[in-house]
């Protein structure tokens, strides 16, 4: 009986590990040698096309899951900003997350990747400090939102209307149309004048009489002037509010009524969804809900619920050459510079036709004999 003894196969200690284990091959033969190969270089392949078909069904996944985010962000009508921000940092995040796990199902160690990756981003941020600093105030305000797209603020000595909010600066617009771009990290960190935030302010001016003016009289005359304009409030914002809502549901009805009597019965329908006829009673009884929590809280019977915003007029100072009134109303915001300056026309023209006149700085000069 013929005997095929094969001859043993010695690998040197020199040679470096790689994908095989080398090591492991020592002190086999030739046959065994190739079938330990053989078996790894199919379990790399198996693993191999495994990864690639969990990368292709996670970036399926990530595309549904961006996809579903960006219905559900556009249909709540979010920001725009914070909208892209956080669709950014979904799919970065998610990628991330994918590629790692490929990673691991390849037989690669991913705690040195890891703390590569956590290396690298440590040194990113040391020589980026101040643009993460911009970063970090964009995701602030993104989130807390202390101003919007659209709001008249003033910050960092400027001030004009916000046009956008970016990650890393936000951009606006001065009266003059003057397009100003101002970091955001100094935006979160410092005071912010949002001239937008409520819906009432209250509009202040200064008018000066002569010293021989009545000001009993000249105080009723100026109530009256500003009890003729709708746009002030005559006691209470509330009462206010509810007057600017019924007039704009009788400007609606009066115009659904124009377009019928003109033969246009194209009127826009609205489609409601099945669970939109659940609305008010959800709204009522969360009102409801707040109404009970409200009472219960006994600090908030020390705070006015009904505050008075009557007209105003009182003297301010006893100026060198007059008298100086100060005249303060509220009214919408909306209706801020509008009012102001329709006023002050108003004040200059009608004062002196009843009788009021407005000094001017004079000095009187004595000689002596």
């Amino acid at each position: 009986m013929i005997q095929n003894d094969l001859p043993i196969v010695e690998l040197p200690d020199s040679i470096p590990s790689k994908a095989i284990e080398w090591s492991e091959l020592k002190g086999l033969s030739v046959d065994d040698a190739l079938t330990k190969i053989a078996n790894t270089l199919v379990d790399f392949s198996f693993k191999l096309l495994i990864a690639i078909f969990i990368f292709y069904l996670g970036r399926f996944i990530i595309r549904k899951i961006y996809k579903t985010t960006l219905r559900v962000m556009t249909s709540r009508n979010m920001d725009p900003s914070l909208t892209t921000f956080v669709l950014s940092l979904v799919k970065m995040v998610l990628y991330f997350i994918l590629i790692v796990t490929i990673i691991g199902i390849l037989g690669i160690e991913t705690s040195s990747f890891l703390a590569l990756f956590a290396s690298a981003g440590v040194a990113i941020g040391m020589a980026l400090s101040g643009t993460l600093q911009n970063f970090a105030g964009g995701v602030l305000i993104l989130l807390l939102k202390p101003y919007k797209v659209g709001d008249y603020i003033e910050a960092q000595g400027y001030a004009g209307t916000v046009k956008s909010i970016q990650l890393f600066h936000t951009v606006i617009n001065t009266v003059d149309n003057k397009a100003i771009i101002i970091p955001n990290g100094g935006l979160s960190t410092s005071s912010i004048n949002n001239f937008s935030l409520e819906n009432y302010r209250r509009v202040d001016w200064s008018i000066g009489l002569s010293y021989d003016t009545d000001f009993s009289a000249a105080k009723k005359t100026i109530l009256e002037m500003l009890d003729s304009d709708d746009r002030v409030v005559k006691e209470f914002i509330e009462d206010d509010m509810l007057h600017r809502e019924e007039l704009a549901i009788a400007k609606e009805k009066r115009e659904k009524e124009e377009r019928i009597s003109e033969g246009n019965f194209d009127l826009p329908s609205k489609k409601l969804k099945w669970y939109q006829h659940l609305i008010p009673g959800f709204k009522k009884r969360r009102s409801n809900l707040k109404a009970k929590l409200t009472d219960n809280i006994e600090m908030n019977a020390y705070i006015p619920q009904r505050v008075e915003r009557k007209p105003f007029v009182g003297l301010m100072e006893m100026a060198d050459s007059s008298i100086n009134l100060t005249v303060r109303v509220w009214t919408h915001s909306s209706n801020y510079w509008p009012l102001y300056f329709e006023m002050n026309e108003r004040f200059f023209k009608e004062l002196p036709e009843k009788g009021f006149s407005f000094p001017f700085p004079q000095l009187d000069v004595h000689f002596d004999k």
